[in-house]
């Protein structure tokens, strides 16, 4: 059982060390809201990934935000529970935004983890003391600088290149990618930018030996995954259609992906992300653990989640010294040869860089019961 007695909530805007184009449009930094949970000598973290505007998907940061001082913070504090799971008799009630609810429950597994001195994966059921990663590359202003910029991840060892793709920017990078690298594993990224009128073009990507491709179609339709699925030899990839082990279910029974990317934060937290990962495996189905430019707090989620035994593909858990010069943590989460060390240490095995947060912070508030 553990309690929690306090909470603070941080917001830092940290600097890209390169531009990030997606059919979304251009991104050059991040705001990252950061929880923080008090228990008995030990503090649980959680990172948010909700942007400032509903893009991704329908949550944003100032909604988040409202949410957890208004409404979930209040619900929990002071409170003691058995587990992190038990948090639903808290929270259960209320509908939608993920996001904001898996900040508190991600902080609560931490907290948990700490308490007990074991290593987040380990609660979680994780097997691995590392894991494949990959990375996933924005689009770049020409085929040379896209091939330029993949050459330069191959040969640090990433064990996936995923390429962002737009109507218009799909089939031609992906050529120039696979002629110069015939036996890398290439997948590809599309954030919803096509419909089914694209067909054609999509199924043009079929040639280039693919993984898988991710999310073409819209972020709320599972019945024209399933369709477009049917005229593809190439397996699409859910991503923002699977907001919860019922979803990833209903996906995987009507064929519309073969491949789930399991967001943590997206699904509500740890439990559903773990639910979403036994429902892949009982279908067969593959999946990996995507990333939203998460800092040192969420990547280091993502790592843990990541060790579980469905979780056979690389994930975008890549450097984090490739985003930011200066992370929120204090410990270094570094990739070698495309290999992720999970973090040691009890909890997510990082600790807040407490100097760099406070200094930077542009929200910094503290909740009591």
């Amino acid at each position: 059982m553990f309690r929690i007695h306090a909470a603070e909530l941080l917001v830092v805007r940290l600097p890209l060390k390169f531009r990030f184009e997606t059919s979304f449009g251009v991104q050059t930094e991040k705001v990252v809201p950061l929880l923080v949970l008090h228990g008995d000598g030990v503090q649980g973290l959680s990172e948010g990934t909700m942007e400032f505007a509903p893009m991704y998907r329908e949550e944003t940061i100032a909604g988040a935000l409202h949410l957890l001082r208004e409404v979930y913070l209040p619900r929990i504090l002071g409170r003691t529970f058995a587990n992190p799971e038990a948090l639903d008799d808290a929270l259960g009630s209320f509908r939608g935004n993920r996001m904001a609810r898996a900040m508190v429950e991600m902080a609560a597994w931490d907290l948990w983890a700490r308490m007990l001195g074991v290593p987040l994966g380990t609660l979680l059921g994780g097997r691995k003391d590392s894991v494949e990663v990959g990375v996933s590359l924005g689009i770049q202003p020409s085929e040379d600088a896209t091939v330029e910029v993949v050459r330069r991840h191959v040969e640090q060892g990433y064990r996936r290149i995923k390429l962002k793709i737009r109507p218009g920017w799909d089939v031609q990078p992906v050529r120039a990618v696979r002629a110069a690298f015939p036996d890398i594993r290439l997948t590809v990224d599309a954030n919803s930018a096509y419909t089914l009128a694209d067909t054609g073009r999509l199924r043009a990507l079929d040639d280039f030996d693919l993984t898988y491709i991710e999310q073409p179609l819209a972020w709320d339709d599972l019945v024209d995954h399933a369709a477009l699925q049917g005229r593809l030899r190439t397996p699409l990839c859910l991503d923002e259609s699977v907001a919860s082990a019922q979803d990833a279910r209903k996906g995987l029974a009507l064929d519309a992906g073969r491949v789930i990317n399991v967001k943590v934060a997206r699904v509500g937290g740890h439990a559903e992300a773990r639910r979403v990962h036994d429902i892949a495996r009982a279908f067969g189905a593959p999946v990996w653990c995507g990333g939203m430019l998460e800092s040192g707090v969420g990547r280091a989620h993502n790592i843990h989640l990541s060790t579980l035994p469905n979780f056979t593909l690389p994930g975008d858990t890549s450097s984090a010294s490739r985003y930011w010069e200066t992370d929120v943590v204090n410990e270094p989460l570094e990739a070698q040869d495309g290999v992720m060390p999970v973090p040691t240490g009890p909890g997510i095995g990082v600790t807040l860089n407490r100097d760099f947060v406070e200094r930077i912070a542009e929200v910094q508030e503290e909740f009591h019961p």
